[in-house]
């Protein structure tokens, strides 16, 4: 449905989300590492499968698209790795290092674009690619400090996650927002449930709420964002995301006592520069606002 545009709605919505988003790996943190990850990940899609299942319904009286299931599976099986690996890091790492890590989703897309669907890589997005990888380099530090598992699994679910999000834009052309999510809930809770029942641990009442909250704060970020693309182009919301990494940053240093590394904040601010300096060039290479269709 077609969205009057409104640049201050917008960059609200945005704000609304990063405080979402911020919360929810704030939230894992605090959790800790008793729950094994994939048990952690199949509680909170589990959790979210129920708020869609009113979508999955209405997509089980219509039924599937022809050809779309291979690009269903597909989306599945990357979100899978790209969940696992977020809750390991999430546990693990400083709030702000998992946000700022983060920022490399759309950078990746543009990197996996080019690898998995040939699209052309011209010196612009080669440009924001070199600038994204430096701030990468200066989040992470190789060779100054150690580089745990940790780090590398978010690394890994930046990339699955961007792989995620090319299969979703792909079945954009045959089906609904909702039903797409709502086919990823389902078919990574299924895939799971085998891992998860292999390494499962008894659960308390304050993890099965913490989970509850975590799969409401995803759903609620994502829905807000969802509302921000509708009513602003990128070129004015893409920024605002930066705040995301100040408010991982305070809510560390506040609950968890992590110290503020400004080179983390230094490497997330260079990474999403690239971005937004992509955007807005491809918003001015095209003569038009770069806003994906609302919902």
């Amino acid at each position: 449905m077609e969205q009057t545009q409104s640049p201050v709605r917008g960059v609200i919505w945005m704000l609304v989300s990063g405080a979402s988003f911020a919360g929810l790996t704030a939230l894992v943190r605090g959790l800790g590492t008793e729950l094994p990850a994939v048990q952690s990940a199949f509680i909170r899609f589990g959790y979210g499968l129920l708020f869609l299942s009113p979508a999955l319904v209405t997509l089980w009286r219509a039924g599937l698209p022809g050809g779309v299931l291979p690009l269903v599976l597909g989306r599945g099986a990357v979100h899978l790795v790209a969940v696992i690996c977020w809750f390991y890091a999430m546990a693990r790492l400083p709030v702000a290092e998992v946000t700022a890590i983060g920022y490399l989703n759309p950078v990746l897309m543009i990197l996996a674009a080019a690898l998995l669907f040939g699209e052309k890589l011209g010196p612009r997005r080669i440009g924001v690619l070199v600038v994204a990888a430096i701030g990468a380099l200066v989040i992470l530090r190789p060779g100054m400090r150690e580089v745990t598992p940790a780090h590398l699994s978010q690394m890994a679910a930046a990339s699955c996650f961007a792989a995620s999000y090319l299969f979703a834009k792909r079945l954009s052309a045959s089906l609904g927002a909702g039903a797409i999510v709502a086919l990823m809930s389902l078919t990574v809770t299924i895939g799971l449930a085998p891992m998860a029942w292999a390494v499962w641990v008894p659960v308390t009442p304050t993890q099965w709420a913490g989970l509850a909250l975590v799969a409401v704060l995803a759903t609620f970020g994502h829905y807000a964002m969802s509302r921000a693309f509708a009513v602003a182009p990128l070129t004015v919301t893409q920024p605002v995301t930066f705040l995301q990494l100040i408010w991982a940053a305070a809510l560390g240093w506040l609950l968890f006592a992590e110290p503020v590394d400004p080179l983390v904040i230094l490497g997330g601010a260079v990474i999403i520069g690239a971005v937004t300096f992509g955007t807005w060039a491809e918003a001015r290479r095209t003569g038009r606002a770069v806003a994906p269709v609302g919902d």
